[in-house]
């Protein structure tokens, strides 16, 4: 049995995925959610990324956590390549990418979307630095395969997420392709968070190097669209 321990993109924070880690933890894992710096509600909204970084291997290391399968959403992607560069040899088991950006080291978030998103983001921010996803944006691009009602209860539990985040570059020692352990990307077929002129797979997948490809239908936001689905794909990616 393995533990895994999922971490959220923008905007959400670990509960948001009890339903995805129910399934897993039927099956006799061990699942942790935890949420990252900046993104619980009434969090400091001017963390930075090595902040968030932070929060995460110190709740691995807090919990004692070790030989673990390390999902990563959309955003969590950037920070679990922060975390897996930190934390001890033996701690990580296998990295899951699930629609999530893959960074080597100086980059940023922001150097990985398209423009429009970026002057977006920079036309919104908040006196406290954050951001909030434009409802419209949410709706057509992030969670597609949802009817309307779904997508307005799921945006409901979103909250505005630390911009600074997505501007700071990441400092690695080595780039994911470089590494030894076992990585997998989970691809969403019908995901338009990213333009097809800048797809997730395979612009993104292939700078893990050595890979285990995993698709499933559904959006961005197949989280609150198909949980249980998304569950077992979980599972492929993470076993041995």
């Amino acid at each position: 049995m393995a533990t895994y321990v999922i971490v959220h993109g923008a905007w959400h924070e670990g509960p948001l995925f009890e339903e995805v880690a129910a399934p897993i933890r039927a099956a006799g894992h061990t699942v942790h959610l935890p949420t990252l710096a900046g993104n619980a509600p009434g969090a400091d909204k001017s963390v930075g990324l090595d902040d968030a970084i932070a929060s995460l291997t110190s709740y691995i290391t807090e919990n004692g956590l070790t030989d673990i399968v390390l999902v990563g959403h959309s955003y969590g992607g950037m920070v679990i390549t922060g975390a897996f560069d930190r934390l001890p040899e033996g701690t990580v088991r296998r990295l899951v990418y699930w629609s999530a950006f893959v960074p080597n080291h100086g980059e940023s978030l922001n150097d990985l979307v398209p423009p429009h998103y970026t002057e977006m983001f920079d036309a919104i921010q908040a006196e406290d630095g954050s951001v909030l996803l434009p409802f419209p944006v949410w709706r057509e691009v992030f969670i597609n395969d949802g009817d309307a009602a779904l997508a307005q209860s799921a945006y409901d539990q979103l909250n505005p997420h630390p911009y600074k985040t997505f501007q700071d570059s990441i400092s690695l020692t080595s780039n994911p392709a470089e590494w030894q352990v076992g990585k997998s990307y989970i691809h969403c077929q019908e995901d338009a968070a990213m333009p097809a002129s800048l797809p997730w797979h395979p612009r993104l997948s292939e700078k893990l190097g050595l890979f285990r490809y995993v698709w499933m239908p559904g959006s961005h936001e197949v989280c609150f669209t198909n949980p249980v689905l998304l569950a077992q794909k979980f599972m492929e990616a993470g076993r041995d």
